[in-house]
């Protein structure tokens, strides 16, 4: 569904509970029937409860997903128009119109807005009223709309550093349905205060579901998505250290009885998973590989960002770098070797060029992993001895696109297998060399979601899909469209430069 045809559609669905207002329209001197005509019962709506004429009303109306509170702000105001002031009477008109409007149509007389005096609340109620507006429009505005996001790691840097907080649009790929919609306001997974209680409960669970957006996703674009390996993590180290990477290493008994050194094994749906921001690499259906360091699409070189950092090796005259030259060029990450002449630095190749110009400066080496070399089970698809990638020399993988059929045996499995029992919810076995999806003999699998490489502009300091894999669609929570503050937390104060521009 088109953006276009969601605003239509949307306020046509107000027909609905609007319906149940037929008697309050012949009350207020309209026809009964008007209730029943789609946008035009909601110019006649507007006129009754005195908001017709005002321009905002008819502008949140319009607006995809605020609408939905529009209407609740609706049908509370036709309450008040027959008299109900009363907090549980306008809870009753909000959620549950079709049984209320009925009842008091009985007993009440319509009341003009524009010429009826309203009984005086007590400040008590008035502030009760405003922060409860407050809340539930900022939780419909944070769900979505927009939502602020912080950025804690330098994955992305010098795109997005450390200390930048952004706005996330959620309407430019379509907000997602809420998979734990009982959950404690304002918060992510977890209670304030604690690193362990759930900040959400999971009586009511559903299933995926995105809603239209402004813009499909393009190839190079930030994206902000769930953590995918996130869905269980261990409470003491949370998403700064794989779950799946301490039980490669340490063995699942371990992980999930040693509690002094490993905590408590949690797990978390969808949409409680840690929030990542990377760059959209691979699109579904794509083809990547990564040679040197450099990036493959379909057998053609990928865009590579201005600010693109890599590992150099940077060997001096005088001891290392000062600080005074490292905030000159705005390094921020580096490290000292055994050799008191030599430092490791993530740094730009443009950074990297003018480094080299400085006469205490005797080279400067970009640091790439040769094939072969630096493979580990941390590495997307944890199989070193069927796929010897590491972060520099990696693939060819072939991601995963909605409807496409791929070959499973033994060794195209470790490619696919978490997207099979982990995303898209099968149950799936191996007994010898013989797959069994479902309980059925498979050689083949058909995929149900759209999937997406994700990487960091930090290349050699990124927990990105190299790492972990693809990033299903239902995993997409939005567009970073605003650094709205930058903070400098290694030095202090605000980096005024940055504020205000739009991510790239």
């Amino acid at each position: 569904m088109s953006l276009l045809l969601f605003i239509l559609i949307v306020p046509a669905l107000f027909t609905i509970p609007i319906a149940f207002c037929w008697k309050q329209f012949e009350a207020a001197g309209q026809k009964g029937w008007q209730s029943l005509i789609p946008y035009y019962n909601i110019y006649i709506f507007l006129k009754i409860i005195g908001k017709h004429k005002k321009f905002w009303w008819w502008f949140f109306i319009a607006f995809p997903y605020i609408n939905f509170f529009m209407l609740l702000l609706m049908l509370v105001e036709m309450g008040k128009c027959f008299g109900r002031f009363k907090i549980w009477e306008e809870g009753m008109a909000a959620i549950l119109p079709f049984i209320f409007f009925p009842i008091i149509a009985k007993d009440d007389k319509y009341q003009d807005p524009a010429t009826t005096t309203r009984p005086k609340k007590s400040t008590a109620r008035e502030w009760f009223d405003a922060i409860i507006f407050a809340v539930v429009a900022a939780l419909i505005i944070r769900t979505y709309v927009f939502e602020a996001f912080t950025i804690p790691t330098s994955s992305m840097e010098k795109s997005l550093c450390v200390g930048d907080y952004l706005i996330v649009s959620k309407i430019h790929y379509g907000p997602k349905r809420p998979n734990t919609p009982l959950s404690f306001p304002f918060v992510h997974n977890t209670l304030p205060g604690s690193k362990t209680a759930k900040s959400y409960l999971e009586w009511i669970k559903l299933p995926y579901h995105r809603y239209p957006g402004v813009s499909t996703m393009k190839r190079y674009d930030p994206i902000v998505f769930n953590y995918p390996a996130g869905d269980t993590v261990c409470d003491i180290f949370q998403s700064s250290i794989s779950y799946y990477d301490l039980v490669r290493e340490y063995g699942r008994k371990t992980v999930w009885n040693d509690h002094q050194n490993f905590g408590k094994v949690i797990s978390h749906p969808v949409d409680k998973r840690e929030n990542y921001v990377k760059r959209l690499i691979g699109m579904p259906g794509d083809s990547l590989k990564i040679v040197d360091g450099v990036v493959f699409i379909n057998g053609e070189k990928a865009f590579e960002p201005e600010n693109m950092q890599h590992n150099y090796t940077v060997v001096t005259t005088s001891g290392g770098i000062n600080k005074q030259t490292l905030d000159k060029y705005n390094i921020t990450e580096g490290y000292r070797t055994n050799d008191p002449n030599t430092v490791i630095l993530n740094i730009s190749a443009k950074v990297a060029d003018e480094l080299i110009k400085l006469p205490f400066i005797t080279s400067v080496m970009r640091n790439i992993q040769a094939p072969g070399q630096g493979t580990s089970t941390s590495l997307f698809p944890n199989r070193p001895d069927l796929y010897p990638w590491n972060v520099d020399n990696f693939g060819p993988i072939y991601i995963p696109q909605k409807g496409v059929t791929v070959p499973l045996n033994v060794s195209t499995l470790p490619l696919y297998e978490r997207i099979i029992h982990a995303y898209e919810l099968h149950d799936l076995k191996v007994v010898g060399n013989q797959i069994y999806i479902d309980g059925q003999p498979a050689d083949s699998y058909t995929f149900e979601m759209d999937y997406y490489w994700m990487m960091g502009d930090n290349r050699h300091n990124s927990a990105d899909s190299r790492y972990w894999g693809f990033v299903p669609e239902n995993h997409i929570v939005g567009k970073p469209v605003l650094v709205w503050l930058s903070l400098d937390k290694e030095n202090g104060g605000i980096r005024w430069k940055r504020m205000f521009r739009i991510p790239k």
